[in-house]
């Protein structure tokens, strides 16, 4: 599959939870929840793992397992992104519509390129910056109440929180895009979720029913779990701030489902805001990127396959689909479309 195939059943799968996050949050205390969401992530990718490695299907990822230079990028993943921001998600979606949250969620798609960019000296160029200024433009709407006259900061401030935390565990999950999604999603399952729940018995909550604590497990593994999962092989086809940048569509996905899973109202203000981020993501879509570029010689491991320009190795029999082991790129010059991704972090010019 291609990374653009990954980023859309990825913002799909999470962009739609939203609005089902926040019936579940009517009965279980924020913390708690985000505590069984990111267990549900362990659980449900740790079926799965289980299940291939029985059909013999988990061999070809051996070369993808974790390493120990990989557990800064991954415990700073796991904190900002697996405990902050889905506390502050479950805490914002108790302030202001699911609709409106959803909207907001775009902004960790602005936060993606921001860090991208300033952080990580990746390339982003004038038209990913004019997108993510129609995405913040219309998010600055979302907190405006018209019928008051006021703007109401607590909710929309808990979402931006939230995006800049993603942002930021965006981009340190693009340092290890290249290990086994299934084991960076179970082991940030685990580690979030127990913190979380944890967290949440000790600050005096209780335990939900049964019901709702298997549905907030079941959400956790369909919408985080296989979200995390395709975003981290998106990730190793198209950069942090693309991979982010499109994953700003998400929201617009869950923005619908409000309207039929909660029977949300529109109020006049949110069709602007609407337009403003599709304008954004529209921007984001159509963004095209090519130029004479170099490439050093590299020997890595990871996973890939024989259907692209990069990856010509010789095999004594050329399998067919993804498979992984160490392999050499020669030095190489040329021209072709292409994504900040595993093959093209180079520098530009521009910058």
């Amino acid at each position: 599959m291609s990374p653009l195939a990954f980023i859309l059943l990825s913002m799909v799968l999470f962009g739609a939870s939203p609005p089902f996050a926040k019936l579940l949050g009517e009965d279980i205390d924020p913390v708690a929840l985000a505590g069984l969401l990111y267990l549900g992530v362990f659980a449900g990718m740790g079926l799965y793992y289980a299940a291939a490695s029985a059909l013999g299907a988990g061999s070809r990822r051996a070369g993808l397992s974790l390493r120990r230079a990989d557990v800064p990028w991954l415990a700073g993943a796991t904190v900002v992104g697996g405990i902050v921001a889905p506390i502050a998600l479950m805490s914002g979606l108790r302030l202001i519509t699911g609709f409106a949250a959803s909207l907001l969620l775009n902004l960790e798609g602005v936060a993606t390129a921001l860090i991208a960019s300033a952080l990580f000296r990746e390339h982003t160029p004038g038209r990913v910056w004019a997108a993510l200024a129609f995405m913040t433009a219309g998010g600055a709407l979302l907190a405006w109440d018209p019928a008051t006259g006021r703007v109401s900061l607590a909710g929309p401030l808990l979402l931006v929180v939230t995006g800049a935390c993603w942002g930021l565990d965006n981009n340190l999950t693009r340092h290890i895009s290249d290990r086994d999604p299934f084991q960076i999603a179970m082991v940030k399952g685990l580690v979030a979720g127990s913190f979380s729940l944890s967290l949440a018995l000790a600050l005096g909550s209780s335990l939900p029913a049964p019901r709702e604590a298997v549905l907030a497990l079941v959400l956790g593994a369909v919408s985080y779990g296989a979200s995390i999962v395709f975003f981290v092989k998106a990730l190793q086809g198209m950069g942090a701030s693309r991979a982010g940048a499109f994953f700003a569509l998400g929201p617009f996905v869950g923005a619908l489902a409000s309207l039929v899973v909660l029977r949300e109202r529109l109020g006049w203000v949110m069709l602007p805001a609407a337009a403003l981020m599709a304008v954004g993501s529209a921007l984001i879509v159509l963004e095209r990127h090519s130029h004479t570029h170099a490439h050093e010689a590299v020997t890595h491991t990871h996973e890939h396959a024989h259907d692209d320009m990069h990856h010509g190795h010789p095999h004594e029999a050329t399998p067919e689909g993804t498979h992984t082991h160490e392999h050499t790129h020669e030095a190489a010059e040329h021209e072709h479309a292409h994504w900040p991704d595993t093959h093209h972090r180079h520098r530009h010019v521009d910058k």
